[in-house]
């Protein structure tokens, strides 16, 4: 999930390293995850309403692909959530599973 959050992240304080990345990375694909089924929305029905395979958006919860930005887009707008919000919130608790 790397390469399509990156481009957000260069813009991000505080965000240096490659296992500061995929910390975050892993905890946007949880959050859009969790967001999905708090909604109680299938994999199906948000990848009709996002424009994706069902598949591409299971790839993208279970981080077994490097989603771009357009599908990261498609997937937080099919749920009604900003995807610069997820990426806030995903470096928050990120930062805070930092071993020190």
């Amino acid at each position: 999930m790397a390469s399509a959050v990156n481009l957000f992240l260069g813009y991000l304080p505080n965000v240096s390293d490659e296992k500061s990345h995929q910390a975050i990375c892993s905890q946007i694909a949880r959050l859009l995850r969790e967001e999905r089924q708090r909604q109680s929305i299938s994999l199906k029905t948000l990848a009709e309403r996002a424009g994706l395979s069902r598949q591409m958006v299971s790839y993208v919860e279970q981080e077994e692909r490097n989603p771009t930005l357009d599908t990261l887009l498609r997937i937080s707008t099919a749920l009604g959530v900003k995807l610069e919000e997820l990426i806030e919130q995903a470096r928050a608790t990120a930062s805070k599973k930092k071993p020190k």
